[in-house]
């Protein structure tokens, strides 16, 4: 698969078997992440690696009422009410019963680390797609990483900062594409067909 084939393929996966990704595909994934570009050199990235099951159960369980709250708090700020019923459901797993999630985050800072993380999840993502894997953005429990305990809980020190929880395995099933737009382009001289 090139690279731009990968681009295409890739998915957000939100169901995933029980097959687990192996040390040597954990090995890859994580040299794709940092052969991404960053800014003056600085590759601030670091990575966590979770792959118990009941820890993540433990973590999307504690991250479920954060959530809530984050999102009825934007709801009240911008007049919406949002719909949360699927992370109020009891069997509701944030990883989507994925084996493996990677938290890629920092212990430094400065105004390009979030932006070197992310381009580090992007070739991550890109690597999966092409190794037949599947991989998730998981925003939504970043609230709880946040937090201390779940620091403690997960090994991490104080200073980590989580920046792009990535679930990671083997897709169930097929996903189809999701439809985007064409880019906008808001300079003159072009115009994209």
């Amino acid at each position: 698969m090139n690279v731009f084939e990968a681009i295409l393929a890739r998915r957000s996966v939100r169901s995933y078997t029980a097959k687990e990704i192996d040390h040597t595909q954990l090995h890859t994934l994580l040299e794709a992440a940092v052969r991404a570009p960053t800014a003056m050199h600085g590759e601030p990235w670091v990575f966590a690696v979770v792959q118990d099951r009941k820890l993540l159960q433990s973590l999307s369980d504690l991250a479920k009422p954060l959530f809530r709250e984050e999102i009825y708090r934007a709801a009240v700020e911008n007049g919406v009410v949002p719909f949360i019923d699927e992370f109020s459901r009891p069997d509701f797993n944030f990883f989507y019963d994925a084996g493996t999630l990677i938290i890629i985050g920092s212990t430094a800072s400065g105004p390009f680390v979030a932006a070197d993380c992310w381009l580090a999840a992007e070739n991550l993502m890109l690597a999966a797609c092409a190794m037949g894997l599947g991989t998730c953005v998981v925003g939504s429990v970043l609230p709880a990483l946040t937090l201390a305990e779940v620091k403690a809980m997960l090994g991490l020190p104080d200073q980590f900062s989580p920046i792009v929880p990535i679930t990671c395995g083997y897709a169930r099933g097929e996903i189809s594409p999701a439809p985007r737009r064409k880019p906008v382009v808001l300079t003159n001289d072009f115009a994209f067909q």
